[in-house]
């Protein structure tokens, strides 16, 4: 969606007409759609769901949009990863991690990477109780933290790309990135030690 195609939908959608909110649906549902299936899964039952639960947050909200907070993409971006982190504090910890005690051996290597002295390790991030806590915490994240960490360790994303991408230098990328793996670590560590320590009648994450 270009500058001035953007401008006119904002414009719509503070006024409520139909069809800004369908030209937003046409430019952004498959966007969506991908961000919520590689928060919650691409095969996911879920990720239909969550995206209708963020077409609909959107649509409610939309009147509120305010272009001078960022653009139409960062804010539809920010009510999907919302969307996400209701839809993982709905389903039960036992549900999401019923192996979560095989976590414990491995939260070194991760915490290593998470401090950027050791490369992902693919092997863990391969294993269905991982992913499935990196994913919550990777919604449980700020926006910016969220997308930067998702584009570049599950999407592969140069640092030289997210600089141009953003408009940055590659030094303050990887300034951004060291601050967004300390948080990520930070949540990783809490959630995964909760999980573990959790009784099993426990419910959904605090």
């Amino acid at each position: 969606m270009d500058e001035h195609l953007a401008r006119e939908v904002a414009r719509g959608l503070r006024d409520g007409r139909p069809d800004a909110w369908r030209a937003l649906y046409d430019a952004f549902a498959e966007r969506v759609w991908c961000l919520v299936a590689r928060l919650v899964g691409p095969s996911s039952a879920d990720v239909a769901d969550v995206v209708q639960e963020t077409m609909l947050a959107a649509a409610h909200s939309a009147r509120t949009y305010d272009p001078a907070c960022g653009p139409l993409w960062n804010w539809l971006c920010g009510i999907a990863r919302l969307q996400v982190a209701l839809h993982f504090r709905k389903v039960q910890r036992q549900d999401r991690f019923k192996s979560a005690d095989g976590l414990a051996p491995h939260r070194d290597r991760l915490a290593r990477w998470l401090d950027g002295s050791e490369d992902p390790p693919p092997d863990l991030l391969e294993t269905g109780e991982t992913i499935a806590l990196v994913r919550l915490v990777l919604a449980e994240l700020p926006d910016e933290y969220g997308t930067l960490l998702t584009d570049k360790y599950l999407d592969g994303v140069a640092v030289e790309q997210l600089a141009a991408r953003n408009q940055t230098t590659e030094t303050a990328v990887r300034s951004k990135l060291a601050r967004a793996r300390e948080a990520f670590r930070t949540t990783f560590l809490r959630l995964s030690h909760s999980s573990t320590d959790a009784e099993p009648q426990c419910g959904g994450v605090p």
